[in-house]
């Protein structure tokens, strides 16, 4: 999924800005954070694996200064988790050198990238994003230009923030899939994944790119283009489900205000006799409040969570994933007796909801009905979320009874596709979600169903 931050801003602390604008968008990305800085059109990029407070310090962003940043914190879809991936990945081209962010995957990378190899470019990453920094580095064309023609190129998902000859770029794919928003603080111009990030620093949101625009911010101000525009958005539905921070706006809807109609519409449909509603936190809090709100059955924080330990979810493999579900949640000795609504926003793998369900009954739990506040997730995302394997999905190919079993719940009702919608109040030709009914807004070819190390050399 990622996280983009871009600012323009001659007068102020551009790299210590952007360090803020990574750190309301961390829960886009744990794996590395990074920022350029563009001093006098000369880059300077600093990356490391790990957290955005861990990747820079007082030192650090002291070195880093210029009229313009940008900064990314990463989640690997394509390409491992290594820092040679590590993003903004900087391209030295016959045309220009360009630091680049981006959030979302490319569907056409392998194509891509064997067309640039014939060329003679050299990649340095396994990462579909070089290939985007790469073709706007070759390209001679003036700056704008060459990032149109490469959007033009490129096929998927991606919205992508771009330091290049003293110019701060964001541009977003012609579905819309990705979010990018753009913001002002006083005079200056800022990008960035959601609008929270503007909120941490102070600034306002002026409004989100639209699909398929690019917008070039400089010493004249920012100035817009409109390339190629499908018929309809298809921004990911996920954002509304899980994704996205609840404080952030999406298509003018505050997604916390949405995650609560979803618990309240999922206790409609799906009504249980229970003692406590209780929620996976944090991001099955809202729908927790929602459900309890819609059900009248009492709300209790019945898990408690260590906030230290990262989102399982984005763990870049199993294994990594299960230590992290073992040392996150603790449940409290309430529950014991009493008939529990446990609300989660999503399941996945099943390893989180399997694991809390049996950790409830240890926990003395007389029965535990599981409500999950968006349909059952059957299709991959190839799109920028990590579950491009249709294998590791719970829900594919099995009835709800079939997990109800796998996950040991005492009952199991997910959130109808019709609600979930009427939830998000977006229409249904403005959303993406293929990973719920299979049906795809991009062409996805076959050597795409897919792996994310498929640019990873082979073992010796």
């Amino acid at each position: 999924m990622c996280g983009v931050f871009g600012i323009y801003a001659p007068s102020r602390d551009i790299a210590r800005l952007t360090y803020f604008g990574l750190y309301a968008l961390q829960h886009r990305g744990q794996e590395s954070a990074g920022i350029t800085t563009s001093d006098s059109g000369q880059l300077v990029t600093l990356r490391e694996m790990g957290l955005v407070a861990q990747v820079f310090n007082e030192a650090r962003l002291r070195g880093l200064g210029g009229e313009a940043a940008i900064g990314h914190c990463r989640y690997s879809t394509t390409g491992s988790t290594h820092w040679l991936n590590a993003q903004p990945i900087v391209q030295h081209g016959n045309a220009r050198s360009v630091a680049l962010g981006h959030n979302g995957n490319l569907t056409n990378t392998a194509e891509l990238r064997e067309q640039l190899l014939e060329r003679g470019i050299r990649l340095g990453s396994t990462s579909d994003t070089e290939v985007i920094a790469a073709l706007i580095a070759h390209d001679e064309r003036p700056l704008d230009e060459a990032v149109v023609a490469t959007m033009a190129q490129i096929e998927g998902a991606f919205s992508a923030v771009v330091l290049s000859e003293g110019k701060l770029v964001g541009f977003r794919d012609p579905d819309g899939i990705r979010p990018l928003a753009l913001g002002r603080l006083e005079d200056d111009w800022l990008l960035a994944s959601e609008n929270c990030a503007f909120d941490l620093i102070g600034a306002e949101t002026v409004r989100e790119l639209l699909p398929g625009e690019m917008v070039v911010i400089d010493g004249d101000g920012c100035t817009s283009t409109q390339s190629e525009r499908v018929e309809n958005e298809s921004l990911c539905i996920f954002e509304y489900i899980y994704f996205a921070r609840p404080d952030s706006t999406l298509g003018d809807v505050e997604l916390h205000g949405s995650r609560v109609r979803m618990g309240e519409l999922l206790a409609e449909e799906s009504p249980v006799e229970a003692d406590l509603v209780i929620p996976i936190p944090d991001s099955g809090t809202p729908a927790a409040i929602g459900f309890a709100r819609g059900s009248g059955i009492p709300y209790m924080e019945g898990l408690i969570k260590n906030r230290y330990v990262g989102r399982t979810f984005i763990e870049p493999d199993q294994a990594m994933r299960e230590q992290g579900i073992r040392a996150k949640f603790n449940p409290l000795g309430e529950i014991a007796g009493q008939r529990i609504v446990v609300v989660d926003d999503s399941i996945v793998r099943g390893s989180t909801t399997s694991q809390i369900v049996a950790m409830l009954y240890e926990a003395g739990a007389r029965e535990v009905h599981v409500r999950i506040s968006s349909p059952p997730i059957v299709s991959p995302c190839f799109y920028g979320i990590d579950m491009a394997d249709q294998g590791e999905l719970i829900a594919a190919g099995r009835q709800v009874e079939d997990v109800r079993e796998r996950i040991g719940a005492t009952s199991l009702a997910y959130l109808s596709l019709e609600a979930l919608q009427l939830a998000t109040r977006q229409p249904t030709t403005s959303v993406c979600r293929a990973c719920l009914t299979g049906e795809y807004p991009t062409q996805i070819p076959e050597d795409l169903r897919l792996r994310k190390l498929r640019f990873e050399p082979a073992p010796a």
